[in-house]
C-alpha cells in the first residue's frame, strides 16, 4: 500500500496514474472536500492534519511500504512531519512537487516569507489583494488593516472557517473574494479593475497554480506584484513527473524483492 499526501488537482492526478501503474494507494488530505474529490475518483482519502506518530500509526494500519509526499509546495509542516514518519518507521519517502513558474515580469519582487510580503505592502499602501491563501492571512490583517490608506482584499475558498476567520480578523465583507478555482487571466484581471488593485500579494505555486495567470493579469494592467518564494527543506528525493514517481516506486518494489 502507497500512503499519498495529497488535496492539490495535480495529486489526485499522481494518485490515479499510481492506482493505473498497478499499485494499492490511500490519500491523507486536509479538508472534507478534497476527501470527497478523491472519492469521486474512487480513491480512499483520511481527512486530517496527521503529525509523525499519527502518519506511522496509519501507516502500520495499512501496511504502507511507502510514502508519496504530493502535498501543496506551501505545506511544509505536513512535509516534515511525512519525512519524519517515513525516516521513524523507515519506508521510503517520494517527494513530487510541481515544477515552479518562471516569471519574467519586471514589476515582481520576491520575497522568502508572509511576513515579508506584509512589510513591504505595508511601505507600498494602496489596494492590496492577496491571493495566498487563508491559512496566513492573518499576518497581513495585523500589519495591514490598521493602516490609513490600506484597502486589503482577500481572495480564499468558500468554506465557512474561511469566513469565520475573516469575522474574526475585522475584514469588511466588501473586501472578500469567496471562490474556487481555476483563475482565468481575464477573470484576474476583471477582479483586479474591479477592486482598483494596485499592488498584488501571491504565491510561488506553479503553473497549476494559476500562478501564470496572475502574473499575466498584473504585467496586462501595469500592477505591482510580491511574489513569495517556496519554502526550502532538504527532501531526501524530489520528483516533478509523474513517470519519475512510478519509476522511484517500482525501484524500491524491486529493492524490497531482493532484500
Amino acid at each position: 500500500m502507497i500512503m499519498m499526501l495529497s488535496g492539490t488537482s495535480d495529486a489526485r492526478q499522481l494518485a490515479l496514474a499510481i492506482r493505473d501503474a498497478g499499485y494499492d494507494i490511500f490519500a491523507t488530505v486536509v479538508t472534507e472536500h478534497a476527501a470527497e474529490q478523491m472519492a469521486h475518483v474512487g480513491i480512499h482519502a483520511h481527512v486530517g492534519r496527521l503529525t509523525a506518530s499519527q502518519m506511522i500509526a496509519l501507516m502500520n494500519e495499512h501496511k504502507v511500504k511507502a510514502i508519496v509526499d504530493a502535498s501543496h509546495p506551501f505545506a511544509e509542516e505536513a512535509s516534515r512531519q511525512a519525512m519524519q514518519a517515513a525516516e521513524r518507521a523507515c519506508v521510503p519517502y517520494i517527494r513530487y512537487e510541481r515544477k515552479e513558474s518562471v516569471i519574467a515580469y519586471e514589476r515582481v519582487t520576491f520575497v522568502d516569507s508572509y511576513e515579508a510580503a506584509a512589510q513591504y505592502a505595508a511601505k507600498k499602501r494602496g489596494v492590496i489583494m492577496l491571493t495566498t491563501g487563508s491559512k496566513t492571512l492573518h499576518i497581513f490583517a495585523e500589519q495591514l488593516l490598521p493602516l490609513p490608506d490600506v484597502r486589503l482584499i482577500a481572495r480564499m475558498l468558500p468554506r465557512k472557517d474561511n469566513m469565520e476567520k475573516c469575522e474574526q480578523l475585522g475584514f469588511p465583507q466588501e473586501n472578500i473574494i469567496a471562490m474556487q478555482g481555476p483563475f482565468t487571466k481575464q477573470l484576474d484581471v476583471a477582479f483586479m479593475k474591479h477592486f482598483g488593485v494596485t499592488l498584488l500579494v501571491t504565491k510561488e505555486s506553479g503553473r497549476v497554480g494559476f500562478v501564470d495567470e496572475k502574473i499575466a493579469a498584473a504585467q496586462e494592467l501595469g500592477i505591482e506584484t510580491v511574489v513569495i518564494r517556496r519554502p526550502k527543506l532538504s527532501y531526501p528525493v524530489i520528483y516533478h513527473e509523474f513517470s519519475d514517481v512510478i519509476e522511484a516506486l517500482a525501484r524500491e518494489s524491486k529493492k524490497k524483492e531482493e532484500e
